[in-house]
Formats: structure tokens, C-alpha cells, sequence
């Protein structure tokens, strides 16, 4: 028996590193250890309670080589059935054949006998049924096979019993007892094969699962079989070792909260620093954690004016405003001169000034009865025109009138004419021809008396008025 005993050192040794595993995974099993051949009154006595009563009278009965004599091949179908194929070999040196009278108790018994060391063989099919899935594990089992001792040579009909005792789910200890009904007639070793009884005890190893990666967890239950894994995270690594496996990691390689997918937080806002705009400083969500100093509702990491409050359109700045009249230039339709918010920007006419361009339109003078300049006329054209730009967004309206000499017809003409004049002299010194229109009255808006010289010259004239 000392090579049992190192097979089961073995064994043990295997079981220390195997891994844990289902039936499923691992459907196939080899198992190999000694069988016993009972010769003795469990398959020869005709009584039941005589053929059992004697079952573990090894000493008298049991034929057993010291070595491996069995092998059993079997595989997993499905349902706790399997089926496999088991060789086996034996030397019969105790064998119960025929009654033989004894005269010692003066009776016909069966009589063990040595019926000359026969080599025993059997080759049998075996499906076998599992009742329970765990560390205790019995089975029933039924089959055939064919069973050689000496020249002798039958087929037989098996069943049994059989009971595992797993170390893990793959490495057990497997113990069984089969009986095999022949049909030969006789008890005649050498002559014919009698009915059996055959016992097992071995080490079964499960295999056949696949572990492409090697971590122990079989592929089929590995949510990463190509990559070495934990069992907590059915197989795929933690990289990190954040409690997170890579697979659900947003970050793998750098240690992170659950709350933020496994992403570290070095600030401590509650935004995971891939996604944080400003790392290592603390900062609201809606401003991709970073601060805002001056409280614009612009992050300081895109601000070019951090303590200073300013619209993001002008990157947290405030518009400049180059007259200083509170007017932004962007807003400013005088951004060089000071203006009022009213205005625009601009400077807003008073009556002083619109009373001041009058007085100076009223001394144009023109040619008599021509739309033409008199010399003198151009410095005070000049003045208008100094006066006009410093209002760049007012509009203006000229107006011409005459006195009533004359018919009316000519007279409106006269006055369109000279307003025009007036309107075209302002535009080619600089004013806009946008804010500038002319129109003739000719003698119908008089603010004097037409009956005298002085009357008549004040209703020629030119007016400037501002459109509002």
C-alpha cells in the first residue's frame, strides 16, 4: 500500500494549489486508485442477509494488488449525469466458487479458495447520478462492461453505489462499490466469470476548464479572460487598488472614490480632476471647479481680469470706456467724446447751441437771387461746421427761405436751392451726408415783415434745427 500513500501525498499537494471551480467548468474527470475484487459470500450466497453479512470482510475475501489498478475517464452531460469509462486489474487469489462439502462442521458451504493468482480484467461503462453538490457528494451509478480472469471471459451488468469526498470543487477522495451480475452459470474460475462485487477508492481531479489568463477564475465566469484578474471583480484586475475594477475605473491607474467612478478629487470639490478645469484649486461645478474671485460668473482660469468684475463676452473685463462718460465704447457712438448715456454716448445739443447755429446760419448770405456763397459767408459756414462735429451723432435739418419778392414759384425754388447749398457745403467739409437734409419754404414762413428793407432781409435766411 505505500504507493497509495504517495499518491494521496500527492494529491493533496495538487489539491493545496488548485482553484476553486463548478462541475461546469470543469466537466471532465480522470480518476485512479485501487480496486478490490470481493470473491466471497456477497456474490455467492444465495440469501441476502448472507450476502451481506460478511460486505466488509476484506481479510477473508477481498482480493487487492498493492499499486494503482483502476482508471475511470468520465464526463459531465448535464443534469448531475455523467458518463465515463473505467479499466481495471486485479490478481484473484480468494475466490469462493461451488459448495464444497466440510467435514469439519459436516455441512455443504461455500469454501474460499485460491484458485491459482488469475489476472483479473474488466473494462466497464459507467452513468453515474450525483445527488448533491458539495463537499459530500453521493452517487448512484449503472452500466456494463466485459471482465477477463484467467481464460475465463463475460459480459456483465453493473450498479452501485459510490460516495465523494472533495478536498476542493476539483481534487476529492472517491469511494465505490459496483456489483456485477454475469451470466455464466457456474463458479468455476478460469472456466467461467461469476457475479462480483467490485470495490474503488481513489483520487478524482476535475478539469477541463478554460482560464485564459491564468488568475484562477475560469473564462466563462471572467468578465476579463484575456486580462489576470481578482474573484471579487469576476476576474478583471484593480489596477489602482481603489475597490473599483478597471473595467468599471474611469481612471484605472490612479486611485480614486466610488462616487466619482474612481477618479481622484485632489481639491476636494466633489469634481473628479479629469474633469476638473482647475485641479488643484477648490471650485463650483458651474465653473468646471474653478473659482471666481471677483464674482462675474467667470472662472479665474479664463479671466483676464481676475479682481475685477467684467462680462465674459470681454473675458471678465469691464469695456473700456475711452471719454469716460459711462458710456462703454462698444455702446459709444462717440467713443471719443463725452457724451451722456441718453445720448448714446454723445453730447446732446442744447437750446443754447441750436440758438448759437442759428445766429450763425441766419448771416449766410448769398448772392442776389443765385444759391451762390458770398465771400464773406464762408467763415461762418466754417463755424457751423466746427459746431456740427462735435455733436458726430445728431441729425440735421436745413431750411431755406426768402422774403416775398418776387412769385412764389421762383421763391420756393430760390430757397431749395440755397438750403441745398448749405447741406453740400456741411458734406464736403466732413459731416455725414446721413445726418444732414434741406428743404425750401421759399415766402411761406416769414418771422418778419415783408413791408420794409429790414423785414425782408430778415425773413431771407437759413435755418439749422436738429431731428430729433
Amino acid at each position: 500500500m505505500k504507493h497509495l500513500n504517495k499518491l494521496f501525498v500527492a494529491a493533496l499537494m495538487f489539491a493545496g494549489l488548485s482553484s476553486q471551480a463548478q462541475d461546469s467548468n470543469n466537466p471532465w474527470a480522470i480518476t485512479f486508485g485501487v480496486n478490490a475484487m470481493d470473491g466471497g459470500r456477497v456474490s455467492a450466497a444465495s440469501k441476502v442477509e448472507d450476502q451481506f453479512s460478511e460486505y466488509f470482510n476484506a481479510k477473508d475475501y477481498w482480493n487487492i494488488i498493492p499499486s494503482v489498478s483502476y482508471f475511470n475517464v468520465s464526463r459531465l452531460v448535464g443534469h448531475n449525469f455523467s458518463f465515463g469509462i473505467t479499466g481495471s486489474v486485479n490478481k484473484i487469489d480468494k475466490f469462493v466458487s461451488e459448495r464444497t462439502y466440510d467435514p469439519a462442521t459436516n455441512t455443504n458451504d461455500y469454501v474460499v479458495s485460491n484458485p491459482g493468482d488469475l489476472m483479473y480484467y474488466a473494462v466497464d461503462g459507467v452513468i453515474k447520478y450525483n445527488f448533491l453538490k458539495g463537499w459530500f457528494d453521493p452517487y448512484v451509478h449503472v452500466g456494463g462492461g466485459y471482465t477477463f480472469m484467467g481464460d475465463a471471459s463475460a459480459g456483465t451488468v453493473n450498479g452501485g453505489l459510490g460516495l465523494n469526498f472533495w478536498f476542493t470543487d476539483q481534487v476529492g477522495l472517491t469511494l465505490q462499490s459496483t456489483y456485477k451480475q454475469s451470466f455464466d452459470d457456474t463458479r468455476t474460475p478460469d472456466v467461467d466469470i461469476a457475479s462480483h462485487m467490485q470495490h474503488f477508492a481513489g483520487i478524482t481531479f476535475k478539469l477541463g476548464g478554460k482560464d485564459t489568463d491564468g488568475d484562477g477564475i475560469y473564462d466563462k465566469d471572467d468578465a476579463c479572460p484575456e486580462v489576470a484578474g481578482l474573484k471579487e471583480f469576476q476576474g478583471c484586475p484593480d489596477t489602482d487598488a481603489d475597490g473599483i475594477a478597471d473595467k468599471d475605473d474611469a481612471c484605472p491607474e490612479v486611485a480614486g472614490p466610488k462616487e466619482l467612478n474612481g477618479c481622484p478629487d485632489t481639491d476636494g470639490d466633489g469634481i473628479a480632476d479629469k474633469d476638473d478645469a482647475c485641479p488643484d484649486v477648490a471650485g463650483p461645478a458651474a465653473m468646471n471647479g474653478c473659482p471666481d474671485t471677483d464674482g462675474d460668473g467667470v472662472a479665474d482660469n479664463v479671466d483676464k481680469c481676475v479682481d475685477v468684475k467684467g462680462p465674459a463676452e470681454n473675458a471678465g473685463c469691464p469695456w473700456p470706456d475711452t471719454d469716460k462718460d459711462g458710456v462703454a465704447d462698444k455702446d459709444d457712438k462717440c467713443p471719443d467724446v463725452m457724451g451722456t448715456v441718453a445720448n448714446n454716448g454723445c453730447p446732446e445739443l442744447s437750446e443754447a447751441v441750436i440758438k448759437s447755429l442759428n445766429d450763425y446760419a441766419k448771416t449766410i448770405l448769398f448772392v442776389t437771387n443765385k444759391a451762390t456763397f458770398q465771400q464773406r459767408s464762408y467763415a461762418v459756414l466754417k463755424n457751423i461746421v466746427l459746431i456740427l462735429k462735435e455733436y458726430p451723432d445728431a441729425k440735421f435739418s436745413i431750411e431755406g427761405h426768402t422774403d416775398s419778392d418776387g412769385n412764389d414759384k421762383y421763391n420756393l425754388k430760390l430757397s431749395e436751392d440755397r438750403a441745398a447749398a448749405v447741406k453740400n457745403y456741411f458734406i464736403e467739409n466732413g459731416i455725414a451726408a446721413d445726418r444732414l437734409s434741406s428743404k425750401g419754404f421759399g415766402e411761406t414762413k416769414p418771422i418778419d415783415s415783408n413791408k420794409t428793407k429790414a423785414g425782408k432781409a430778415n425773413n431771407r435766411r437759413v435755418e439749422v434745427k436738429l431731428v430729433k
